[in-house]
């Protein structure tokens, strides 16, 4: 988005710089880093990053609402609601893309975001190592709101453990070993000293939860929650695991149930120009005649699973539920970071984090993603280059 820091990164850019980079990212944890590392970071000016900041500050204005609790009551399936919720969510991530409006300028569009915890701490790993790589000057950061690598974990430290012995926090998962994020468990267990832990190894004795170590069995008063309801329903032949419905004597970071609240149930109660207008499919009186202007997206769903794109008629007729789904208007990504092919486009998601005592979360750090197919993912980017994660840096 800076021409002059694209074209001296591309201008500098080597085939064999990139391996070593990407070889320093698989050091890390060897053999767990399965998605793909783009060559490039983002550098983002100084405009748009207080764009989409500002459309965040709207969007908060909705979370921290007396009453949104009781709006975003429907967004939590009636079988899966977490007994002992919180009164705030710890984390919250905002994924906007860099788009292009009517005019032919660039704004921030967003997509979607999650009351849910993201790569947190590969992400402080993969910036430093980035940094370094790219040659990044030091008028621009990937930290923001003045957060540095040292001040950004140790505020991380303070919102997952707090005032417990890490011993007695978990990090829960469901066969952690084998997702595709799974680096950034280890990555946690190296900033935090915490255990990853699958919720088949969870043991419940009364309303405590415990796990074994070396033979031994530890309380876990705190959960860093890593587990996806709609990963853990599809899972077959699980066995018996413990109700996480049940109220546990255990503190969640963050509680389930932010999940749904902060997440697409709320893209409708939102009215920002860089929020696409979002509809509820069972409240809407009037199917738009423009739908290839629109994309129907299930509202329990991950990884961009079951999106329909390029919508018809017939496709929202098959929608049995259509209190579980929504119609939102179709942004148009800019194809914007140049690379040695076709132009790629991207994804810059801000992480929010929100310790106990504050009255709203703070923007703190970031990842970006990079696409050249019709959906931001590794699925969808299949044998392409100048693809997949990265990180923003911010003009300062």
């Amino acid at each position: 988005m800076q021409k002059e820091l694209r074209q001296q990164f591309n201008n500098n850019f080597s085939e064999k710089k990139y391996t070593a980079y990407e070889q320093e990212l698989e050091n890390l944890h060897p053999g767990t880093l399965e998605f793909r590392n783009a060559e490039t970071p983002v550098f983002i000016p100084k405009d748009f990053t207080l764009k989409m900041l500002s459309a965040c500050e709207d969007i908060i204005d909705v979370i921290v609402d007396e009453n949104f609790k009781t709006r975003t009551q429907k967004a939590i399936p009636k079988d899966i609601i977490v007994s002992n919720e919180n009164e705030q969510p710890e984390f919250i991530a905002f994924d906007f893309g860099i788009c292009e409006n009517t005019n032919g300028n660039l704004d921030p569009q967003l997509i979607e975001m999650q009351g849910f915890p993201t790569l947190f701490a590969f992400q402080a790993f993969h910036t430093a190592i980035t940094k370094a790589y790219a040659n990044v000057p030091s008028t621009y950061d990937a930290y923001l709101n003045g957060y540095t690598e040292a001040t950004y974990i140790q505020l991380l430290k303070e919102i997952i453990i707090g005032d417990c012995n890490a011993e007695n926090v978990i990090l829960l998962e469901i066969y952690p070993e084998q997702q595709k994020t799974r680096i950034d468990f280890y990555c946690t267990e190296d900033l935090l000293g915490i255990k990853t832990v699958c919720i088949t190894k969870i043991i419940g004795v009364g309303n405590q939860l415990f796990y074994e170590k070396v033979g031994k069995q530890i309380r876990i008063k705190k959960i860093y929650n890593r587990l996806i309801f709609d990963d853990l329903h599809q899972q077959k032949n699980l066995g018996k695991i413990i109700d996480i419905s049940y109220p546990w004597d255990v503190e969640w970071v963050p509680h389930p149930n932010w999940f749904y609240r902060i997440s697409k149930y709320t893209l409708p109660l939102i009215d920002n120009p860089f929020v696409p207008a979002t509809f509820y499919l069972n409240e809407l009186k009037n199917i738009p005649a423009d739908l290839e202007n629109y994309v129907l997206k299930p509202l329990f769903s991950f990884a961009g699973m079951g999106v329909i794109i390029d919508v018809t008629k017939a496709d929202i007729d098959k929608v049995t539920d259509p209190e579980n789904w929504i119609l939102q208007k179709k942004v148009k990504y800019a194809d914007i970071i140049e690379t040695p092919d076709v132009p790629a486009k991207a994804e810059i998601r801000l992480f929010y984090f929100w310790k106990k005592g504050w009255a709203r979360p703070i923007a703190v750090h970031n990842l970006a993603r990079l696409s050249k197919g019709k959906m931001i993912g590794t699925r969808y980017n299949k044998d392409r280059t100048w693809v997949g994660s990265s990180v923003a840096f911010f003009e300062l």
